[in-house]
């Protein structure tokens, strides 16, 4: 790899509360992500913004495994990839050029999450990309982008470009590579990530079968992806509180599985 980024500064600022729940649910992201074994060893990386006008940013310390990572061992960057805080971890460099890119372009991206998942890498390298064959993969039906393959993420150059290519969406192919989603919470983008990820192990194992998928009309596509994403005003009844219970189930299983994340 590459020379890695972030000089220890001397001294560490009081934190905020805000910083410090941030903290907290980051790396409760980083033990469910190990938990449903969406991990690469130490090479992807999630990352949450801090709130504040110095658009510093959380994001993992380089050589830890997911499973190890606790809220006070995350790293505060800044956009040039310098640490804020004291720190005697690095950051990945290719990480660096990814989410540093992102949140300085989307202020409504305050958690950027970036796997290699079997599935996930297995369609990023499907020229149809991902297919609408079921009611998990419609939630993102005309809400993923499509970034071509440049190499591994060390040109500060590509930055514009995979900006481009992630537009307004939620979720980004990253082809022949991997997945990327981004919300306005830790626990948004890994929804977002868990079920994208999901919709790609189910899109593999139907073509595996060998047999014609049934594809939805273009209007049920449309229906069921405002439906999902809370658009949709139309429905006899709506389903608003979805998210919310499903990441304080989460938080519940992080605190069962991993109760030192939060240390």
């Amino acid at each position: 790899m590459a020379d890695t980024l972030t000089t220890p500064v001397a001294g560490t600022p009081a934190r905020s509360a805000e910083e410090l729940r941030l903290r907290r649910e980051l790396a409760a992201v980083y033990r469910l992500v190990a938990h449903f074994r969406m991990t690469d060893l130490i090479f992807t990386h999630i990352s949450v913004r801090v709130p504040g006008p110095e658009q510093h940013f959380l994001i993992n310390p380089y050589g830890l495994l997911f499973e190890e990572i606790t809220a006070s061992d995350l790293v505060k960057i800044d956009l040039s990839g310098n640490a804020v805080e004291e720190t005697p971890h690095p950051v990945n460099p290719a990480g660096f050029v990814i989410h540093s890119a992102i949140h300085a372009a989307r202020s409504d991206a305050h958690c950027v999450l970036h796997t290699h998942t079997r599935a996930g890498c297995a369609v990023a390298a499907q020229a149809d990309g991902l297919l609408p064959i079921n009611q998990i993969a419609m939630e993102f039906h005309d809400r993923v982008g499509y970034h071509d393959y440049e190499g591994v993420a060390l040109n500060l150059d590509e930055q514009q470009r995979l900006v481009a290519d992630l537009g307004g969406h939620p979720a980004l192919i990253l082809r022949n590579h991997g997945l990327l989603t981004v919300g306005r919470t830790p626990g948004e983008a890994f929804l977002r990530m868990y079920y994208l990820d999901k919709a790609c192990e189910i899109q593999t194992t139907a073509q595996a079968g060998g047999a014609r998928l049934v594809l939805p009309s273009p209007e049920v596509r449309e229906l069921t992806a405002r439906q999902l994403a809370g658009e949709d005003t139309d429905s006899d009844l709506q389903d608003t509180a979805a998210y919310d219970l499903a990441w304080a189930a989460l938080l519940r299983l992080a605190h069962r599985i991993a109760p030192d994340h939060t240390d």
